[in-house]
């Protein structure tokens, strides 16, 4: 696995400059009326609408995630405390192994 997407900030960070990249394209190509790069440009606009409504509903599941996480560690903290640490120790003794 390549290093560099290991953590959600890298892949986020590759989103984002993706997009600007993409957004500097389709400026820099405003004014070309040939009609394959105005195909290209339409589907490049799609795209990144589809893009930015898709991370929208990720980020909104993911933060629905956690707030359901967190009520249920509140609601029940020792048996949170347990299962953390069964499986804290259930890794260790994994990795022990290796």
């Amino acid at each position: 696995m390549n290093s560099r997407y290991e953590t959600p900030a890298a892949l986020q960070h590759d989103a984002h400059t993706l997009a600007d990249d993409a957004r500097a394209l389709l400026t820099a190509t405003a004014e070309v009326t040939d009609e394959k790069v105005a195909e290209a440009r339409k589907r490049l606009e799609a795209a990144l609408a589809e893009t930015k409504n898709a991370y929208s509903r990720i980020q909104d599941r993911a933060i629905q995630s956690a707030r359901a996480a967190d009520q249920t560690v509140r609601s029940h903290p020792y048996e949170s405390i347990a299962v953390a640490f069964g499986v804290g120790a259930l890794v260790g003794f994994l990795i022990s192994r290796r």
